[in-house]
């Protein structure tokens, strides 16, 4: 295994180890190129890392860290987050080691918020040609983690009454990258309040999914 890999690795299997005073690592947003607005949905990963470090034990540092695809540092987080609206643009450098950081042990988050799917496909397939996204059944471990969503991914927001779908790209039989599609996970995450229509159970619901994804990726 590659030393980054490696390194990646050994950083996930301490994630519930370390003294609880000492946070054990950062989540991080991914900050892309293309023009795509990748700083949405602000306070998302802030409050679904409070949840997670109230409700499942972990041990997150409360904020979050911006990392670009071709960045070396991108090998201190074992999860990344990425979300927006519009167009999304990975250089062949970018997607040989957002690939690098996949394959060793790294995740991937795509939260489509809604005009993200036509530019960000494309793109994954720069860094994973032979793979194509599957949805993963209502069955599958990510949906019954400490909270149980028999119905799969849950629908958040309403955009063009489409149904909601939980994705992913499986690199020798591991989940490296899940696509939450036409659900608006992270809008969920945000303050409550943020959106007209907002309710406190949509609220709840969306951080739990969340939660378990957190404790999928460091379970499988």
């Amino acid at each position: 295994m590659k030393r980054k890999g490696l390194m990646l690795l050994l950083i996930i299997e301490a994630a519930f180890l370390m003294s609880p005073a000492v946070p054990s690592y950062k989540l991080a947003r991914l900050k892309y190129n293309g023009g795509g607005d990748w700083y949405a949905n602000r306070t998302a990963l802030i409050n679904l890392i409070a949840f997670c470090n109230k409700n499942i034990g972990t041990n997150f540092d409360p904020e979050e860290a911006i990392v670009e695809a071709g960045s070396s540092s991108i090998y201190n987080y074992p999860f990344i987050y990425m979300t927006g609206h519009g167009n999304v643009l990975f250089s062949d450098q970018e997607a040989k080691n957002l690939r690098s950081y996949l394959t060793g042990g790294g995740f991937l988050h795509i939260d489509d918020n809604y005009g993200l799917d036509k530019y960000v496909r494309p793109q994954m397939k720069k860094v994973f040609p032979e793979l194509t996204f599957l949805e993963l059944g209502s069955g599958h471990p990510i949906y019954n983690q400490k909270f149980n969503f028999p119905a799969g991914l849950p629908k958040i927001h309403e955009h063009d009454g489409k149904r909601s779908q939980g994705l992913a790209l499986v690199y020798k039989g591991r989940v490296v990258v899940y696509y939450t599609y036409e659900c608006d996970l992270g809008n969920g995450w945000e303050d409550y309040g943020t959106y007209p229509g907002d309710s406190k159970a949509t609220h709840q619901k969306a951080l739990e999914m969340g939660a378990n994804i957190i404790q999928f990726v460091f379970t499988q």
